[in-house]
């Protein structure tokens, strides 16, 4: 084989080799934010369904029983933990739009960090940073651990 056509070749392969890893990409991220809008959906639920009124105990043995049959449905994944991630989503972001569209722009592990940030400005800030600067989720949490925000405000 001449080196023209082994060099066409290898340029043919490197070609393929980014359109799948840039599909797969895509794909990952649309699951996710499918999947971060379904747990959206399902605290939403919860909370207008359920806790609206503001009964604790109650809302708790509802919440213990709806993992335990999602569980026995669905498998691993719908622990109680979780379904409280679920229900801070939503009233921490009480708007789909707003939810969806941050959604759309960051992992479900970085919006299970941002819901327990209580102060909305603060939690706006590491949004914004989160998509500016692409940090991984382990970034996020090493910035909220350090007080960024804090010390940013400072300066």
């Amino acid at each position: 084989m001449s080196k023209k056509k082994i060099t066409k070749t290898a340029e043919l392969f490197h070609e393929i080799q980014n359109l799948i890893h840039e599909s797969r990409t895509r794909v990952a991220l649309t699951v996710n934010a499918e999947l971060s809008l379904l747990y959206w959906h399902i605290g939403n639920r919860i909370n207008s369904e359920i806790l609206q009124d503001k009964r604790a105990e109650y809302g708790q043995k509802i919440i213990a029983n709806l993992s335990e049959k999602l569980t026995a449905e669905f498998g691993k994944g719908w622990s109680v933990k979780h379904l409280r991630h679920c229900l801070r989503s939503a009233e921490t972001f009480p708007d789909e739009k707003i939810f969806s569209t941050i959604g759309n722009a960051l992992t479900w592990t970085h919006l299970k960090m941002l819901i327990y940030v209580e102060d909305e400005l603060k939690r706006n800030f590491y949004i914004e940073l989160c998509k500016l600067e692409i940090w991984s989720s382990r970034q996020l949490q090493e910035r909220i651990n350090s007080q960024l925000f804090e010390r940013t405000a400072i300066s």
